[in-house]
């Protein structure tokens, strides 16, 4: 009676764990420029940049948290190639936070990028999740990192200055305060 107590509970955990359900520990109003990353992509032509392009781009020391998109904010970017280096799901706003290079270095400089939890982005979810787990990687709020080996991929989206928090950006080599969020990849 245990055991298929304990098994069932494994599974409804597990059904309640999907890329696209997963429930913030956090609320929005703690999430720094909320409202500015939970946008959908606007449609047209994207201006065509590169992770070094991110990394040249000067920094703004601090934005107030309800500051709207603005100036580089509002226009659409691609970047045709980069390396996807690591990935996870923020527990907090269940946001999925990767890391691209301009090669696939394991030391490169990194660029963060997030594919937001809102239901717009929910087809992309599930296709980065199911192609990582393809190669062995889980990518769920428990589990997640640095990959094996460096992935090639294609970004579009919306670059967001974001701020210094400590210890939560990312690894160390992350090496700007911008970001690709809202962002979708394909997977080279």
């Amino acid at each position: 009676m245990l055991f298929v107590f304990v098994s069932m509970s494994c599974s409804v955990l597990s059904h309640v764990e999907t890329i696209c359900n997963c429930l913030p520990l956090l609320p929005d109003i703690v999430d720094y420029r909320h409202a500015a990353k939970h946008v959908p992509l606007p449609s047209g032509t994207p201006v065509q940049v590169t992770v070094n392009t991110i990394l040249s781009w000067p920094q703004t020391p601090i934005l107030p948290p309800e500051q709207p998109r603005f100036g580089r904010e509002l226009q659409l970017v691609q970047v045709a190639t980069a390396y996807l280096e690591n990935a996870s799901v923020n527990p907090g706003d269940c946001d999925i936070h990767m890391e691209i290079s301009q090669t696939a270095d394991k030391n490169a400089p990194r660029v963060i990028i997030e594919t937001p939890i809102d239901q717009e982005y929910c087809p992309n979810r599930q296709s980065i999740q199911a192609h990582l787990q393809q190669l062995g990687f889980q990518l769920d709020t428990s589990h997640g990192g640095d990959l094996v080996q460096p992935l090639p991929v294609s970004v579009l989206g919306l670059p967001f200055e974001d701020f210094e928090h400590p210890g939560q950006r990312g690894t160390v080599h992350v090496a700007t305060l911008w970001e690709i969020h809202p962002a979708m990849i394909t997977f080279l």
